[in-house]
């Protein structure tokens, strides 16, 4: 397979915050919004990411240094070419009526998060609380009203991320962001690997009565067998696979073993994340698409191959370059991906 040309970045980062500020307003201006009465665009111009029966998607934190309201998102889907998702949980949750967080965080000292005095931890507390109790009884009617509005523009959800899945959230609050991934259309929820098997065993449980997939993501701590515990206590716990950050873990961790993983356990994957980074023996960096380590056209070519129906999903990290936004640049990862899929 012919080696495809890296992604070409325009300038540095220097100009990505003023370029970023304007682009929410660029796409008013352009006409091509996909929400409010009659804007919609028409089915010809739905985007489509489906490439060869593979299916590249994106998480929503690809577009964190932006707007960040769920018509806002959807365009950014829409103008990068982004026909399936991963939808991360905070603004949707604002959008259904989430109570309103008025505690500040007092500045950072040298970097590092200032200690907290009492009634500052009780603050907290009771705001966690308060969000705790609207879960337990959130109407679903907001959360398929986003699914509607993201269909109509042509982009279904696949997996819903909140920060709901946590040990010390309640049970009620689990069983809401099953509830809700399913009012979104999604067939699984995200969140990091917990260390604890109580944990994964409780959240699989919760699984397999919503009949929704736990995909559980790990960093730097991926192993071939990080997940053999969680996949052992249900058939509802899956696998969300970071190829980049396994690829960046270095040691045992290789390009050879990455792919033989997903061989072995693809049955066991509900999506896997894609960038570029460098393994940890070149720095363990995020780089532009094609001049990292992480081997992206043999992830694809086996996904095209092997008709793997689980979606592969860009996760943006590497530099802005001046010039562009997390929009253009998520949209060269979809055409790079495209290219290798084509080939």
């Amino acid at each position: 397979m012919p080696k495809i040309a890296p992604i070409e970045p325009k300038n540095t980062r220097r100009d990505f915050l003023c370029q970023s500020a304007f682009l929410t307003i660029g796409l008013v201006v352009s006409g091509r919004t996909v929400f409010g009465a009659g804007s919609l665009l028409s089915a010809d111009e739905k985007p489509n990411s489906l490439f060869h029966g593979v299916q590249i998607g994106a998480i929503t934190y690809s577009f964190r240094s932006l707007p960040g309201s769920p018509e806002q998102l959807l365009q950014y889907c829409v103008n990068s070419g982004v026909s399936a998702i991963e939808l991360m949980g905070d603004s949707i949750e604002d959008f259904a009526g989430k109570p309103v967080n008025t505690f500040k965080a007092p500045p950072r000292i040298n970097g590092q998060r200032a200690p907290l005095t009492e009634e500052q931890k009780k603050q907290v507390a009771d705001y966690q609380k308060q969000v705790a109790d609207w879960r337990a009884v959130v109407s679903m009617d907001k959360f398929e009203e986003i699914r509607k509005m993201y269909h109509k523009a042509g982009v279904s959800i696949y997996a819903f991320k909140p920060n709901a899945l946590n040990a010390n959230n309640t049970d009620a609050e689990v069983e809401y962001a099953l509830r809700a991934a399913k009012a979104l259309g999604a067939r699984s929820v995200t969140v990091e690997l917990p260390t604890d098997a109580l944990q994964t065993q409780r959240l699989g449980d919760f699984g397999a009565k919503h009949k929704i997939y736990i995909g559980y993501h790990a960093h730097l701590q991926a192993t071939d067998t990080a997940w053999d515990t969680a996949l052992a206590q249900s058939p509802y716990n899956s696998m969300n696979l970071d190829c980049g950050h396994y690829i960046a873990a270095g040691g045992n961790n290789t390009k050879e073993s990455l792919l033989a993983l997903i061989e072995a356990k693809h049955d066991r994957i509900s999506s896997i994340h894609i960038k570029d980074r460098q393994s940890k023996e070149h720095s363990g960096n995020n780089k532009v698409w094609g001049e990292g380590d992480t081997p992206l056209q043999e992830i694809l070519g086996l996904l095209k191959q092997k008709k793997y129906k689980f979606p592969a999903t860009i996760e943006l990290e590497y530099d802005i370059p001046a010039g562009s936004d997390p929009v253009q640049e998520t949209r060269k990862c979809v055409e790079y991906a495209k290219k290798i899929l084509d080939a």
